[in-house]
């Protein structure tokens, strides 16, 4: 087999990839990727259609496929807690100081079933 190989460069993350793709607003962007996710597993858990979903959520149903898709841009942070309350979960904000080592703003966001 002949080819050429090419050089790639790598980097370490830094644990957040928005970051790592110089989003400016990440760690905003990263809880709305993880509420996403939470939405998606409550939506498959409970074995719901996308319109189901929809009717819970009080969106139509192309909005659903975007969420089920990962497409959040339309829905601010309070709406997914929102949606993940109307599929019967908890929402629990935990906000700390950070220690000397953390490299930005550290807030948790626990989801409970």
């Amino acid at each position: 087999m002949t080819g050429k190989t090419k050089d790639v460069d790598v980097m370490e993350s830094s644990g957040n990839i928005f970051v790592d793709l110089g989003f400016s607003n990440a760690q905003g962007e990263e809880l709305k990727a993880k509420l996403m996710l939470e939405v998606y597993r409550a939506i498959k858990e409970r074995e719901l259609t996308q319109v189901q979903a929809g009717e819970i959520l009080g969106i139509a149903q192309p909005h659903v496929s975007g969420l089920m898709n990962g497409r959040s841009g339309k829905y601010s942070v309070g709406r997914l807690f929102e949606f993940l309350n109307a599929l019967g979960r908890d929402v629990e904000i935990a906000v700390r100081p950070k220690s000397p080592s953390a490299a930005g703003a550290h807030t948790t966001v626990v989801v409970q079933a």
